[in-house]
């Protein structure tokens, strides 16, 4: 197996989009900035978001749609407790100094950045600010599915779920309560949506009716703890063409890898126990991975003989 790294000196890197020429978008998250790291390793700013630019998705007209989760502040702190046991990581460690609202924004070909909206319609009906939104994915519709992690204060945090929006602005609950949402993804053939759960490391599966539409649930398969203190988490996910669910695995670092039945097909190790999110190539053989807390791109070329 060959990990190679594409860039490394990333702010706390997320997101991962692959455009048509190979090279990749990522978020960076301490950085409040989008940055595209070229096939030869060149990193440029793409676009100034402000914030904590989380997951992103690639529409339909080409513009990128962002999940902004407001920023935080970054620091080198234990990991994943201030106990005996733990590993110093760079991580989010207290609230931004320049917050901005938590929202969904919206990036033009020009590198406009604008607001799509800052709320979303619950369940009930009720119009309610969003948390702290991780990631997103695109149907074939146009629309959009997204997981809004939740907020921590003090003691206290949020509990949040999985919405449905259009590019009009328009976004509603279909999912709640579910534990930490992070990784979102639909199946090949966009009739079955995957979510992660990062506190109970579960991944679930839900049957799509319609957009926006979902229907039966249930529990697919749970990633592995690992790492210090066997301590661990599911972070965000893609799909393969043949249906084979690859979610980035905090604590183990790197990626585990499930068939579309539940069934574990083996994992990838990292060196980074923060992985944060992965995307794959056009052509389905090369999964780049975000290492976020060494901030490292890398990708592994022809993953699946990879895995072990």
């Amino acid at each position: 197996m060959t990990v190679r790294c594409i860039a490394s000196g990333l702010g706390f890197p997320e997101g991962p989009v692959v455009d048509d020429d190979g090279s990749v978008l990522v978020s960076e998250i301490a950085n409040g900035r989008i940055s595209r790291v070229h096939a030869d390793g060149t990193v440029e700013t793409f676009v100034v978001t402000g914030g904590g630019p989380n997951g992103m998705a690639r529409l339909p007209d080409s513009r990128i749609i962002v999940c902004q989760n407001g920023g935080s502040r970054f620091a080198v702190r234990p990991w994943p407790f201030a106990i005996t046991g733990s590993v110093p990581l760079f991580l989010p460690a207290g609230a931004p100094d320049q917050p901005v609202t938590p929202q969904l924004q919206i990036v033009s070909a020009d590198g406009e950045v604008t607001t799509l909206t800052t709320t979303f319609t619950s369940i009930g009906g009720d119009e309610l600010p969003l948390a702290r939104p991780s990631d997103i994915c695109v149907d074939a519709q146009g629309g959009f599915y997204v997981t809004d992690g939740f907020a921590v204060q003090g003691r206290s945090r949020n509990l949040t779920g999985v919405l449905y929006g259009t590019p009009d602005g328009q976004l509603r609950e279909i999912v709640y309560p579910l534990e930490l949402p992070n990784g979102v993804a639909l199946s090949p053939d966009g009739s079955t949506l995957y979510v992660a759960e990062t506190r109970t490391r579960r991944i679930w599966e839900f049957e799509v009716l319609g957009p926006g539409r979902l229907g039966s649930a249930r529990g697919l398969a749970t990633v592995p703890s690992g790492g210090p203190m066997n301590f661990g988490g599911a972070d965000g996910l893609c799909v393969a063409p043949d249906g084979a669910i690859i979610v980035a695995t905090v604590g183990t670092g790197g990626v585990t890898t499930f068939s579309p039945d539940g069934q574990l097909l083996g994992a990838i190790v990292a060196d980074d126990p923060m992985t944060t999110n992965v995307a794959l190539s056009h052509d389905g053989r090369s999964l780049f991975i975000t290492l976020a807390s060494s901030g490292r791109l890398v990708v592994v070329d022809d993953w699946r003989s990879a895995l072990v």
